[in-house]
């Protein structure tokens, strides 16, 4: 699977033909730099990693530098990599936003936004006791019984507890591309995309 880059830049509605509003995210995708061709004699598998967002030398690592140098480019701040593509890549070659087709259907994967430490409502949907009828004041949130007591006399794995919520890898699947700005390294899609405004995506095609 192919893909780019991007950067989130905030959502939008466009009107369709059909006079519909569509809810759709901004994106800005590349250009971005082939750093690195792996192949099966070398590392033992094909694969394509790819660089996105200038960084300054300074905040670079020694080593890293000398990888960016030999793809003959400046240090990048996002590596991705990508087991196929699709067109034979060369180490240094730009992918710009112009690889993705108006009409087509893409993948998006993000960072979803971070929530904190939630409870059980909030973190797994449950409803709470709700009323407050027949003496009960103080359980209105609460997860209620994690287990019985005397048998298992312990709490099953997977149990459904508070605890940190979001900053989770997500993947939205059949994004349809609405519009894209090679000029402005611009894509539109219809939807919402996971991740704060400013986060990277990754585009798979």
């Amino acid at each position: 699977m192919s893909g780019i880059i991007g950067k989130k830049i905030g959502m939008t509605s466009l009107y369709m033909e059909d006079g519909r509003s569509v809810a759709c995210t901004l994106i800005e995708a590349g250009p971005c730099v082939v750093t690195q061709v792996k192949t099966v004699e070398k590392e033992g598998y094909n694969a394509v990693q790819i660089g996105y967002g200038e960084k300054k030398d300074k905040h670079t690592t020694k080593s890293l530098l000398g990888h960016f140098k030999k793809a003959n480019t400046t240090p990048k701040k996002k590596l991705v990599e990508f087991r196929t593509f699709e067109q034979p890549l060369a180490l240094g070659d730009v992918l710009t936003v112009e690889m993705l087709e108006v009409e087509t259907f893409v993948d998006v994967v993000g960072t979803s936004k971070g929530k904190g430490f939630q409870g059980v409502v909030k973190r797994h949907g449950f409803a709470g006791v709700g009323g407050q009828t027949h003496g009960q004041h103080n359980r209105g949130r609460h997860p209620g019984s994690i287990g019985a007591c005397s048998f298992p006399s312990r709490v099953f794995k997977g149990l459904r507890m508070a605890g940190r919520t979001g900053g989770n890898r997500v993947k939205i699947q059949n994004l349809q591309v609405l519009k894209v700005y090679p000029e402005k390294n611009l894509l539109v899609v219809s939807g919402s995309v996971p991740g704060a405004k400013n986060s990277y995506v990754i585009i798979e095609n």
